[in-house]
């Protein structure tokens, strides 16, 4: 099944139950799937590969907001961020842990024979096209720097 079909029947299933936070959050997530499929002006659907780093812009992009709000003390407004990010983080694949995710860096750094900062566009590069959706960009560039260091 499609992601735009399982948004189409979460729509259904939280307009049943009245559940404001989740119906905003994946129309969202319908908005953004349809202006992506438009902006290349065909009508096929859009890859997986780009869903995925369409729905980690949107929990990055709430993430960004509850953290606002919070700094500022209006939690009346990060927690309805955060309860969207619950919601839309259940169409992402599954998140590795920070020792999965180095585990993996390392074994790119050992095959590529990088060494120094230098090397660091390199082994992001390899890193994001590896991990996909299941790890940050923030973390993998965290990691990586870590240990090209």
């Amino acid at each position: 099944m499609s992601l735009s079909t399982q948004i189409m029947e979460e729509i259904k299933t939280a307009m049943r139950a009245k559940d404001t936070v989740a119906l905003e959050a994946l129309r969202a997530i319908k908005s953004e799937l349809l202006l992506a499929q438009t902006a290349t002006g065909s009508k096929e659907e859009i890859s997986e590969a780009d869903e995925i780093k369409l729905l980690q812009k949107l929990v990055k992009t709430r993430k960004d907001s509850a953290k606002i709000f919070t700094e500022q003390n209006r939690l009346d407004l990060a927690e309805p961020e955060l309860a969207q990010i619950a919601v839309i983080e259940k169409f992402l694949p599954a998140q590795l842990s920070e020792a999965d995710v180095e585990a993996v860096i390392a074994k790119i750094i050992a095959e590529t024979g990088a060494t120094g900062i230098a090397a660091m566009g390199k082994v992001m590069g390899l890193a994001a096209a590896q991990l996909g959706g299941t790890a940050e960009g923030k973390t993998i560039s965290t990691i990586v720097k870590k240990l090209l260091t």
